[in-house]
This record gives C-alpha cells, structure tokens and sequence, in this order.
C-alpha cells in the first residue's frame, strides 16, 4: 500500500516503521512525487538487509510426518530384530534345523519391516502434489502438503492475501443518497448496472467530479471497447495512484470515462495534492468557455471551505445541522476503517484567482468511501478452516483499526479475541508474549522482526503453524514456519523462494483445499502402516505360536516373502490414493506430538495381527490333524499360506476407514479392487500351476479347504468391524 512520506523528526523514537514517515526504505517505489534524503544506513543495516539476515539465520524446521517416520522407523527395526531373535532361538530350542530357522528368521525380519513405507509415503505425496496443482497451487518442497494437513494455526498477512491489495470505492455517500457499490476492484469487471445511471443526480456528480480531480489513467484498450457498455480486466489498462485509481474506477462503473468526458470539458490548471493541504484542485474550462473548480481531499478540509451544499442537484445553505450530519457520517465510515475523500466544487469567474479564492465558497456535492477489500472466498474458507479446528491469525503492518475492522468482517476475530499492536508486543516479557500470543486474533503495525517472533512463540505452544504472505518481510516468517505459504501472482520472488508452497490463484481457499489434502494423505499412510504392520504382526504370530505348540512351521521362507513382496506390496500402494473420508474436515488438528499410532491404530494393529496369526494357525492345525490320516505339511502350510493372504486381502478394505468396514463402499477405490483381484490371482498361480508349485511348497486345494480358508480369514476383520461399527453407532 501506498505511504505518504514528508521531512521532518519523529516525536515518537520508537515508532514502528509504517509509522515513520520521514524515512523511505530500500526496496520501496515511489508512486508520486520527487524529494531528497540523507542515507543513513546501506547493505545490511537497511530493513531489507536486516530481514536478508533474518533468512539467513533463520533454520527450516523438521515436518511432524518427518519426526513421526523417524520414530516409527527406530521402533520398527528394534520390534522386529527382537522378535526374529526369539522366533530363531525358541525354533533351535525345540529341535528345528538350525539352517531353516535362519532363513525363517530371514524371511520374518524382512517381513516384519514395511520396506515398503518410503515408496508409500513419496508415491502418497507426489500424488497429492498432482492433485493439488488442480487446486493451483504448487507445492516446492514434497512434505509441505502433510504439513499443512495438521496445522493447528493460519497467520496470513493481510494486504494481498486476505485482502486484493485494490482500493476499492464501497460507498457513496451524498446530502440526498447513500449508495453501497457491488462490484469489485480493479482486477474484476463492471458494468453501468453498478451505480444507477438515471434518477441518482448527486451520486452520479460525485462519481464524475471524482474522474476529473483526478491523475490516473483507466484507458480502453480498443475502439471497439470504448463503444461497449460493459469494461472487463482484458478491456482496459489503470495507471496511476491507488486512492485515484479507485476513484477513476468507481467513475466508470457510472459510465463516466475521461477520454469521453475529456471531449466537453478540459483541464486548464491544477493545485496538486500534498500532506500538508489534504486536498487537490482542478480548474477546469467547458467548450463555451465558462470555468469551474472541483476540489477532492480529506472530508474535514473541504466541509471547512464549503459555504453551500448540493441536494438532488439543487444548492442550499450549509447548516450547523448539516456540519453535524457530515461530521456523523464521516465517524461512521471512519469506525468501518474506511478511507473518505470528499469533493466539492465551484463556479468560476472571469479573471485571475489564487488558490485561496478558487478553494472557498464551495459546494459540498458528497464523499465516496474506499478499502482494500476482503477477497471474495476468504470468508468462507476461514469458516471452514475454524470448523476443522483451525484458528486464522492476521499479522499485517497495516494500521489496527483497518486490521481490526477486515478481521470482523471475515468473522476472524471473535469477540473475545484480542487485538495488539508491535509497540504493545515489544512491552511484553518472554513469557507474558507466549501467553498473549495464544489470545490473540489480530497483529497490527509490526515488523519482520515481530512476524518471525510471533510464529516461532506459536510453534513454542505447541502448534504447526502455517505462515501466508506476499512480501519480502513476509519471508522470515514463511521460511520459519512449519509450512510458509506465497502468493504466485502479487507474491515476491523472496517470498516464493522461502515458501513450500506457492498459490498460482492467490486465492486463500485453496490453503483450506491443501489442508483437506494434507489430512487424508497423512490418513492414507495411517491406512498403509496399518494394514502392512497388521499382517507383519500375524505373520510373525503365527510362526511364534506353533513353536510355542510344538508344531511344525505353517510357512516356509520362500512363502513370507511372496506374501510380503505380493500381498503386502499391491493392495498397500493402492491405499495411498483413497479418497478422503467425508468428516475429514471436521476433526480437529493432530497434535505435533501426536505418535503414529495413535487414536487407537497400535490397538488396532495388535488385535488385528493376532486375530490373522490365530486364524491362520487355526486353518493349518485343522488341516495338518482334522483330516484323521497321516499329517500332509505341504498340504496344511498351503492352506496356512492361503488363509494368511486372503484374511490379508480382506483385512485391506477394513483399511480404508477409522471405524469399519462397513463403514465405506468397498469399491469406492477401483485401485484397490483391482490390486487385490491381482494379488489373488498371483496367489492362484502359485497354488495349481504345477511347475510354481514345488518352487513355493503348494499344492492344489479342494473346494472343502476354500470353504475353510474363507471362513477363518474373514473372522478377523468381520468380528472386529461389527464391534467398532457398534460402537460409532
């Protein structure tokens, strides 16, 4: 946003920096004027050097599914050096062939580690990089989409990210009317339907003397756009100050067009608008040569040079009563953080005049109110993101009644929710800024400095904080931040550089479409650790157990890793492109502290391996002495075999959700379906086509033995499914 800046010594020594408006920044433009300075800082000592140190020194944190990995991965490779150990010892123990032993406790080992989980994890983020690039936005590092997944907290800047960064003409007001604009700012369209062109007099004479007291530029890029009654972003090109821009702006959603108006009336001289006058004045000459002034500027400048008022279209005295009224009006729009330019004019006479005559005697005609307004998804997503737990934290250097007023207009900030400035927060101790950073919905006035110190006391208390911004004190922030997100078309490269990930739209509803993301792809590793830890721990369980009985072993060596590479491997990657479930956007944040199994997955893991290791035991002990003749090993340790796969094929949809099977359409994912109807027919092979069969120690099973297989290895995931579907019931 644009700044006035004027010579002179601060009063204040600590005054924020958009508060100092004796000095101007490296790495600023100036939209207007000219003038001279005095350097007094270069390189590093500047505020564009400072934040360039501040990302320097400042370190990308470690991803909570990054932490979670190396976690699960230490406890993995311990459980399951543990386990083969006792496996291998209790086996020589009973007599086994130390040689067989050792390949068993081989095969276990590697079936007890989901080698698999890497692959998973980075074919589960890629996709969701896919996937989001339809969302348009780009994600530049592959955890940063899991990240936001569990981000318990937004801080967004507001200029360009909450807001258009377009001042924009929201209300005109005059002595007869109060007019509410409905259209948008300088990127959307308009057309001569925002602003009644007929019947509205005084409406209609601010709009058009706020055109002609005016510098930018709104120009139609064709003839044939200049005919049309409706303008669009293609159709014309706007130069020129923010305020002005927005008034030339209102002006066409009128109908008025200088190169149009230009044709009748012409500028002759100007009084340009400084700091010290609040005001700017034209005189312009009509093609039959009569003059006049219009004069635009702060609302209590003009009313004190206005003798007279315009009320639908008629001229009448300005009254103590009408003073008030203005005086009312201009308060109310002030309490809504709106900014008011008034404009007044005057009849001219013959002669020469200086500018304290052609400035008074005026006739106050209205005011129009403008703001950088909130973008049109903001609102919504932020309703979202607070029903899926998350709180959104503006962080602006804006002044903080217009931060306070935006935030109460996105339904951001809560009633009890607190506003601060970076003069208050550099009053607080450490530990009081922790505790008050927690309360607090709005920042306003602070620096880079401030940015990176409120984020990192965030991620202090316990949060994965998310970071959104465009500028290049922005950046600090964004590259501290659990996940920094930028702006791609108002964004700097600073800002894109620090990010993990850019919005190609700009818009904030996209960060809600990469939370839900990021939710189900951190869901989707849940289900494949699940069920790839379910089976290893039945695999494993299985052989436990019949060394414990004394029973021979139920698979061989070359069987666990045909089910590890084969039954583990398809139907695990499959679920790394399930679809989210449907209250995915209604639970709350995940705790950065939260363990890979938590919310009942180890319960679920133990209780399901055990009942696919007792299933599987139970289906090779019947058939190895239920048939009353002589034991058939070959024979029990393909219906183990078959029944440990198959009860893992089942096991793969009870996956799929939190609560059971039940709970989701079983061919809601056709990847899955189609890797388990896979899996099963590679199993088939390998039991009838005779020359796999001495290759895997199988043999051909009977229609009685299926019966058996089916039954056995459906227990475990429809006992366990009916009871938790119960208990969500």
């Amino acid at each position: 946003m644009a700044a006035e800046k004027y010579e002179g010594l601060l009063h204040d020594e600590k005054a924020p920096l958009a508060d100092q408006h004796n000095m101007a920044f490296a790495g600023t433009l100036v939209t207007r004027g000219r003038g001279r300075g005095i350097v007094v800082g270069t390189g590093m000592k500047t505020e564009m050097g400072k934040i360039a140190h501040l990302l320097q020194t400042t370190e990308t944190v470690m991803t909570p599914l990054q932490r979670r990995l190396a976690q699960l991965g230490k406890v993995l490779i311990i459980g399951a050096i543990l386990l083969t150990i006792l496996v291998v010892v209790l086996g020589i123990l009973q007599g086994q062939p130390t040689y067989e032993m050792f390949l068993a406790g081989v095969s276990l080992a590697v079936a007890a580690i989901p080698e698999g989980l890497p692959a998973i994890v980075t074919v589960a983020l890629a996709l969701g990089v896919q996937r989001m690039i339809r969302y348009k936005a780009i994600v530049r590092r592959l955890p940063a989409v899991e990240t936001l997944g569990c981000a318990s907290i937004i801080c967004s800047d507001k200029t360009g990210t909450l807001t258009k960064n377009d001042m924009t003409v929201t209300e005109v007001w005059t002595w007869s009317e109060h007019v509410a604009l409905d259209g948008v700012g300088l990127t959307g369209s308009f057309t001569n339907n925002g602003v009644p062109t007929k019947g509205s007099r005084d409406i209609q004479d601010v709009l058009y003397y706020g055109l002609i007291c005016n510098n930018a530029e709104l120009k139609r890029t064709t003839e044939e756009d200049r005919k049309s009654n409706i303008t669009t972003e293609q159709q014309y090109t706007l130069s020129g100050e923010p305020t002005e821009s927005a008034l030339v702006l209102a002006a066409a959603r009128g109908g008025w067009f200088y190169e149009d108006v230009s044709r009748s009336v012409t500028r002759i001289d100007e009084l340009p608008f400084d700091s010290t006058r609040k005001r700017m004045t034209v005189v312009m000459k009509q093609k039959d040569g009569k003059k006049f002034v219009v004069t635009k500027g702060a609302p209590d400048v003009l009313i004190s040079r206005c003798t007279t008022i315009q009320v639908n279209g008629h001229v009448k005295p300005l009254t103590k009563e009408m003073k008030q009224k203005w005086e009312r009006s201009v308060s109310q729009f002030a309490s809504q953080a709106l900014r008011t330019i008034a404009v007044a004019v005057r009849p001219l006479p013959e002669g020469n005049h200086q500018a304290a005559d052609v400035e008074s005697n005026m006739t106050l005609i209205g005011l129009e109110a403008m703001m950088d307004p909130p973008r049109p998804d903001v609102k919504d997503a932020i309703h979202e993101c607070r029903e899926a737990g998350i709180k959104t934290v503006m962080i602006t250097g804006d002044h903080v009644e217009t931060a306070r007023a935006v935030a109460k207009s996105l339904n951001m900030l809560p009633d009890h929710g607190k506003v601060m400035t970076g003069q208050q927060l550099d009053q607080l101790s450490t530990e009081d800024f922790k505790r008050e950073v927690g309360k607090t919905y709005v920042f306003a006035r602070v620096t880079p400095e401030h940015k990176l110190k409120i984020v990192k006391s965030m991620q202090s208390n316990g949060h994965v904080v998310a970071m959104t911004g465009d500028g290049v004190n922005d950046a600090p922030a964004l590259k501290a931040a659990d996940i920094g997100v930028a702006m791609g078309k108002t964004g700097t490269d600073v800002a894109k550089e620090a990010a993990a990930l850019v919005l190609a739209d700009d818009h904030f509803s996209t960060i809600k479409a990469a939370i839900e993301e990021g939710r189900n792809i951190y869901d989707n590793i849940r289900k494949f650790i699940r069920y790839m830890l379910a089976s290893n721990v039945g695999e494993i369980l299985v052989m436990l157990f019949a060394l414990l009985l004394g029973l021979p072993l139920p698979l061989v060596a070359i069987q666990i890793l045909w089910i590890n590479l084969v039954t583990d491997g398809l139907p695990a990657m499959a679920l790394g492109v399930d679809r989210a479930e449907s209250d995915v956007m209604k639970r709350a944040p995940r705790h950065p502290n939260e363990g890979i199994f938590a919310r009942g997955l180890g319960t679920k893991v133990i209780t399901r391996g055990l009942l696919i290791g007792l299933a599987t035991l139970a289906a090779f002990v019947i058939t190895l002495y239920g048939s009353g003749g002589l034991p058939d090993l070959t024979k029990a340790q393909t219906v183990a075999f078959t029944t440990l796969v198959v009860a893992q094929l089942i096991h793969v949809f009870d996956c799929r959700s939190e609560y059971s099977v039940f709970h989701r359409n079983p061919f809601g994912n056709r990847t899955l379906v189609f890797a388990v109807l896979l899996s099963f027919i590679m199993m088939l092979a390998v039991i009838y086509v005779p020359f796999l069969q001495p290759i895997f120690y199988t043999t051909a099973l009977s229609l009685n033995e299926w019966l058996l297989i089916i039954g056995l290895a459906a227990i475990p995931t429809v006992a366990l499914s009916w009871s938790g579907l119960r208990r969500k019931q």
